[in-house]
């Protein structure tokens, strides 16, 4: 298989490119988005939520590569055997960048919820990615400000997916929230939240970072396969399968309808208005925040029981710690 630009071997094939090629399409393909969308300029200081993961790896590299002023934030649910040996791969790729170190803050569920993740699924009956979701969305962007942009490692894949979840679940209100720039409310306490990852296809972001060595393990969190998020990639990757360009059609379609839907949310969050969580502060449509009433519960649970933690999973609503957040910073 020859590269179809300049006839040396090929290492991609959709299209046929050779890995100089494939680079430059790559890369091209990210400029492009970060242009079209305005999704930063080279004046803002962008937070990359980083994994040690091969999307957010892919993603900061790049920024950094193309000279964008970044620094990568992580969570630390609390995942043993897995989140750790991330995190580890995490701080090895800041340490060793080949464009000098990248500074590195780590916060964890343990300092800021009382409890590692593992911990809160043996107390609370709850599907696990409930709870996650809610803490870290929570953390990074809370984490976050002082910044002007939240990078995410969203790929094509992952928002044709988020797309079909919502349309299932006839939630266009969650809907008008994704995008390249994602969110609808407006709140000084919000970091806008930017994907320039967002036209690339996992197999484009797997391939680019196995060519350039930014990533060795490529194992997915152990609790993803108990969530509804793997069902719905399951069946569009059958489907891609069958129609190849499917998911890439769902959401070049979806960002057409995208200011549309944006603008209308955005009249009914004007008029919903956003106030403050009552215990942490933070924005909410409730008098509770979301992750303030997953914590409760968590603090009731143990209270409840004692030490004597349930022996299955769990997902939730009810009250966050007033634990004042800490983070681990590389040195």
């Amino acid at each position: 298989m020859k590269c179809t630009t300049c006839n040396e071997r090929a290492v991609f094939s959709n299209p046929k490119l050779c890995k100089n090629h494939f680079t430059s399409y790559f890369e091209g393909k990210v400029k492009d988005a970060i242009r079209r969308f305005r999704l930063f300029s080279r004046k803002d200081r962008v937070a990359v939520a980083a994994s040690g993961g091969k999307d957010s790896t892919v993603l900061l590299h790049l920024l950094r590569k193309l000279g964008y002023n970044v620094e990568a934030l992580a969570i630390d649910e609390g995942i043993k055997g897995y989140r750790d040996k991330t995190l580890e791969i995490l701080r090895k790729f800041c340490n060793g960048h080949e464009t000098g170190k990248i500074r590195l803050r780590i916060y964890s569920y343990k300092k800021e919820f009382g409890a590692e993740l593992d911990k809160m699924l043996t107390r609370m009956n709850y599907i696990p990615c409930s709870i996650c979701g809610t803490f870290r969305r929570y953390l990074l962007n809370k984490m976050s400000r002082g910044y002007d942009k939240l990078a995410t490692g969203h790929n094509l894949d992952d928002e044709a997916q988020s797309i079909m979840m919502n349309y299932l679940k006839n939630n266009l209100s969650i809907t008008a929230r994704l995008g390249p720039s994602s969110g609808i409310a407006r709140d000084k306490k919000f970091v806008n939240r930017v994907k320039p990852l967002y036209f690339c296809s996992e197999k484009e972001v797997m391939a680019y970072s196995f060519l350039h060595g930014l990533q060795s393990d490529y194992s997915e969190c152990p609790h993803a396969p108990e969530s509804f998020r793997a069902k719905v990639r399951d069946a569009l990757n059958e489907y891609e399968r069958a129609r190849p360009g499917t998911k890439k059609m769902i959401v070049e379609r979806f960002v057409e309808q995208l200011p549309m839907l944006k603008q209308h949310f955005r009249k009914i969050e004007k008029k919903r208005g956003l106030a403050e969580c009552e215990n942490c502060g933070e924005p909410s449509h409730s008098r509770i925040c979301k992750a303030c009433q997953y914590s409760e519960e968590y603090s009731e649970s143990v209270k409840a029981r004692g030490k004597s933690p349930r022996n299955h999973h769990g997902n939730n609503d009810k009250g966050l710690n007033s634990t004042k957040a800490q983070f681990l910073q590389v040195k």
